[in-house]
């Protein structure tokens, strides 16, 4: 399959982040305005703007209060955002971590939010250095929950199970840890080491446990299994896969988050970011 059979869903953006299916709609950060959208698929209402943050934003999640939270990147905080609008900081990360935050995932059955971290500044060109992922609890309060990943990235928690699986971009690997009473990280392991030069960025978790990866530098979507074999790729020549999202009214649509470049000057010019669908045989969880 490639990325010709697909069909756009909302263009215009400079750069796709926070794919989510959430309350019958698509929702996405545009990491490089720091705004977040949500929208209908099936209808023609167009992108509804949901919040703005400071600088840029990544990963969505959704509090057992009903709040919305998003990964303000460069100010190193969680946002909370009421259904009202209203936005508060819920979590400050910026004492204990001084690289951009990036995306995450709320643990539904016990509303603690995961989130990664650069490790290094990538876009002053530093050298590559290990990231730490860290655990949010309910009030907001933050610790560490694992160390020396390889720029990790989208999170998910396995159907069924006390599984977090996080991608690290740059070490092409994807990694389990159990999820203990207390949210605590242990057990880690390689659940799935990935095709030579894949780069995982975003992802989304089937409901066979199945995780399709989005290879940013690579231009591909790979649907994974434990293990690491592929059972299923789309390609998306010429463009950065940079997440996506399964939902749509029976969980069997695939969205697509893809652009031209991650880099905010070359974005600010072209909005050539985009979010398409295709459908997919197994759906979401």
């Amino acid at each position: 399959m490639d990325s010709t059979t697909a069909t756009d869903v909302v263009t215009g953006i400079r750069f796709p982040e926070g794919n989510r299916w959430h309350d019958g709609r698509l929702w996405y950060s545009d990491m490089h305005t720091g705004e977040v959208f949500s929208l209908d698929p099936t209808t023609d209402e167009g992108p509804r703007l949901e919040a703005t943050v400071d600088g840029q934003s990544s990963g969505l999640g959704w509090l057992q209060d009903g709040r919305l939270i998003v990964s303000a990147m460069e100010a190193r905080t969680l946002v909370a955002v009421q259904p009202d609008g209203l936005q508060s900081v819920f979590a400050d990360l910026s004492p204990i971590e001084s690289s951009l935050i990036n995306d995450l995932v709320v643990d539904a059955a016990t509303g603690r939010t995961y989130v990664g971290a650069f490790g290094y500044d990538l876009y002053a060109g530093e050298e590559l250095r290990p990231g730490p992922l860290y655990v949010v609890e309910p009030d907001g309060s933050v610790r560490l929950a694992a160390d020396e990943l390889v720029f990790p990235n989208s999170a998910n928690v396995l159907p069924g199970t006390r599984t977090l699986v996080v991608s690290e971009t740059w070490g092409g690997r994807l990694t389990a840890f159990d999820i203990e009473a207390d949210g605590s990280l242990t057990g880690r392991r390689e659940w799935a080491a990935l095709p030579q030069g894949i780069t995982p960025d975003g992802s989304t978790v089937d409901a066979e446990g199945a995780i399709w990866v989005c290879s940013v530098d690579t231009g591909e979507f790979l649907r994974v299994v434990e293990g690491g074999e592929v059972t299923d790729r789309i390609d998306a020549p010429g463009r950065c896969a940079v997440d996506c999202a399964l939902g749509g009214p029976d969980g069997r649509t695939l969205y697509l988050a893809t652009a031209d470049s991650y880099d905010p000057a070359t974005t600010a010019q072209t909005r050539d970011g985009r979010i398409s669908a295709v459908r997919v045989t197994v759906p979401g969880p």
